[in-house]
């Protein structure tokens, strides 16, 4: 009877033990203020499947923050990626994105939409000064260099999910700040990088479980990250409620019908990654 009793309760203590954890995780005061966010991906669905929580956190109303997507490829391996491209509009505004104008897709045969393509840095970084620091070229060397977007949360160099395409983002992220940096040293970066964090296969489908780890892990990485750089503070970790994630969801299989595939609805259930996030401020040398 205990065991039966034991049993029952389970999904009980794991909903307080969640509603507890995210309250303590909703109370940090490590958060980015009034700034220019982009979130860089590389395939519509990206900004559901691995973002959700830092788009939820970062475009709340009271943090004053705008917010944006720039998506590399319209993800038309399968030829569905007109669909694709106004599947990810529906999700961005879901998931909090302001306007419509804020999400960009780009159909370009530079960045195809390939688990055999690794996307050139230099390309990368060459779309980003045209878009966000057209005048790079112009400012001069005493100068501190200029861009219209304060941070760029992207993959790290693992990927999440080891895919080409989310790692030559890091890489050509590192490649537009070192740019933008050139013939400017000794100033400060216009631009902060922050990556989001890959980890091994257990942690990484253990959902909500998972969050005592990154507590852990993200109070040692704080200590050892020193004073926030011009209210850029690392690392982030953003962790949904139930509600939060249940957002999250919606803009999956709302917003994404389209890639609804059956081991999808194991991802949006079980990964960490629709529940919780923890960005690393990256060092650009």
């Amino acid at each position: 009877m205990n065991t039966y009793v034991a049993l029952a309760s389970l999904p009980i203590l794991i909903v307080v033990f969640w509603m507890y954890t995210a309250h303590i995780f909703s109370r940090t005061p490590f958060n980015l203020h009034n700034k220019r966010i982009l979130l860089l991906i590389a395939h519509p669905d990206d900004e559901a499947m691995f973002f959700a929580p830092t788009l939820l956190s970062l475009t709340r109303a009271e943090l004053g923050n705008h917010v944006k997507i720039l998506c590399l490829s319209t993800g038309d391996a399968d030829g569905l990626g007109s669909v694709r491209k106004h599947e990810l509009v529906k999700s961005g505004l879901a998931l909090g994105i302001r306007s419509e104008n804020d999400i960009l897709v780009l159909d370009d045969p530079n960045f195809p939409d390939s688990m055999d393509v690794t996307w050139h840095p230099r390309l990368i970084s060459n779309l980003l000064t045209t878009t966000f620091a057209p005048n790079m070229a112009k400012i001069p060397s005493d100068k501190r260099p200029e861009a219209s977007i304060d941070a760029i949360v992207t993959f790290d160099a693992g990927g999440v999910s080891g895919h080409p395409n989310h790692k030559s983002l890091h890489a050509g992220a590192h490649a537009f700040i070192r740019a933008l940096m050139h013939r400017h040293a000794g100033w400060d970066c216009p631009v902060k990088l922050y990556s989001l964090t890959t980890t091994n296969i257990v942690r990484k489908y253990a959902s909500v479980l998972d969050a005592p780890t990154t507590l852990v892990t993200t109070m040692l990485a704080k200590k050892d990250a020193g004073s926030a750089s011009g209210g850029m503070p690392s690392p982030l970790v953003f962790l949904s409620d139930v509600s939060g994630w249940r957002r999250a969801q919606g803009a999956m299989t709302t917003g994404h019908k389209s890639q609804m595939r059956w081991f999808r609805w194991g991802w949006i259930g079980l990964s960490r990654y629709m529940v919780m996030n923890d960005l690393r401020r990256e060092k650009v040398g």
